[in-house]
């Protein structure tokens, strides 16, 4: 007869926090998702106690085979860019393109700190005003420097959001109104096939006409142009899968509906938008980023301030180090780009049932 260690045998308590822990792993998988960090997950499964090897080889084919090819793009960058020559020199390597992000870094820091001296000493000669007896003298005015790579990048970001969030309240009542009713879409459809593959480039001039008719500030005229010709470019794909999901819904949605006779508002909001809203922001993350693209070269033709004015303004320049920035500003666009979307899809994955990655 074979004894039973005690101790082999399982203890109910601690296989209960066992599954709470891969519960909670399981449950934060969703969000690594979102955030595009699901090589986390295995390594959080490995350290609770599943499968090592299992978990490793999971672990190579999320972060592993990414970060190799990286690197053989980064290597294969260094050792051909050297070999093509262009009109401002070599193409700069990663080395090169980096040194100019540091030193592009270092310029927006100092020009912070002489914003910060600036209004040190204006606070202090008011303080001084007012100490005297003198209040009338006293004046605020706003630091006019040089802009820096961090505050292009910042208008560049508050141009595409403004552009975007007018686009998306044209677009989706539209679409709306195009999914629920024939003959709205047969009055919206012939538009959108019309003005949809419409390059930036011809709606730009037509929109800079019109803003400068209407406004005289220069730094608003700028805002507004890069804003509505993003808006112009980016409305399309909002509109066209709004009116799809709606389109798409469950027609026994539609008949409840009818049969509870709810009003107009109510339908809208209870049962159609529920039902479309996974279209609908596959539509916004597609218009996010028709906007982003369609703002850099707005921002380059129209020299409005932000990203793209960066970029033409290097090139122009000319110098030695204007290639290697013009790549940082290259760079910084694709990651930016990337984390608007992931910003959309954690939106899409809150407000939806999505499922899909």
């Amino acid at each position: 007869m074979t004894a039973i260690d005690p101790a082999a045998m399982p203890d109910p308590a601690r296989e209960a926090r066992r599954e709470r822990r891969f519960s909670r792993i399981n449950k934060l998988d969703a969000w690594f998702r979102v955030l595009g960090l699901p090589w986390v997950t295995p390594i959080l499964r490995a350290a609770a106690g599943d499968n090592p090897k299992a978990q490793m080889k999971q672990l190579w084919q999320l972060a592993g085979v990414p970060l190799v090819a990286i690197a053989i793009f980064v290597g294969t960058w260094a050792a051909l860019a050297p070999q093509v020559q262009t009109s401002l020199g070599a193409i700069p390597g990663p080395v090169q393109v980096w040194e100019q992000a540091v030193v592009l870094h270092d310029d927006a820091m100092a020009e912070r700190a002489k914003a910060s001296e600036f209004y040190a000493q204006q606070d202090e000669r008011n303080a001084k005003f007012v100490a005297d007896g003198h209040p009338e003298r006293v004046r605020e005015r706003v630091y006019t420097g040089k802009p820096t790579y961090y505050s292009q990048i910042w208008t560049s970001i508050q141009t595409v959001f403004f552009g975007f969030l007018i686009a998306t309240a044209v677009a989706v009542p539209l679409g709306i109104a195009a999914g629920l009713s024939q003959t709205a879409n047969a009055a919206i459809n012939p538009i959108v096939q019309i003005f949809k593959p419409v390059s930036p480039l011809a709606w730009l001039p037509i929109v800079t006409m019109v803003v400068s008719a209407l406004y005289a500030g220069d730094m608003a005229k700028s805002f507004i142009i890069s804003a509505v010709t993003v808006t112009l470019c980016s409305l399309w794909p909002t509109l066209i899968n709004t009116a799809l999901g709606v389109a798409s819904i469950d027609k026994d949605l539609v008949n409840v509906g009818r049969v509870l006779k709810l009003g107009t508002w109510t339908k809208i909001t209870k049962l159609v938008l529920p039902s479309a809203l996974p279209l609908i922001f596959t539509g916004l993350r597609l218009s996010l980023g028709v906007g982003w693209m369609v703002l850099i070269a707005a921002e380059m033709l129209a020299q409005n301030p932000g990203l793209g004015k960066f970029v033409w303004d290097e090139f122009q320049n000319g110098s030695a180090s204007s290639l290697a920035r013009i790549m940082v500003a290259v760079f910084t666009i694709g990651i930016i780009g990337f984390m608007l979307d992931r910003v959309m899809f954690a939106l899409q994955s809150l407000f939806t049932f999505s499922k899909t990655r």
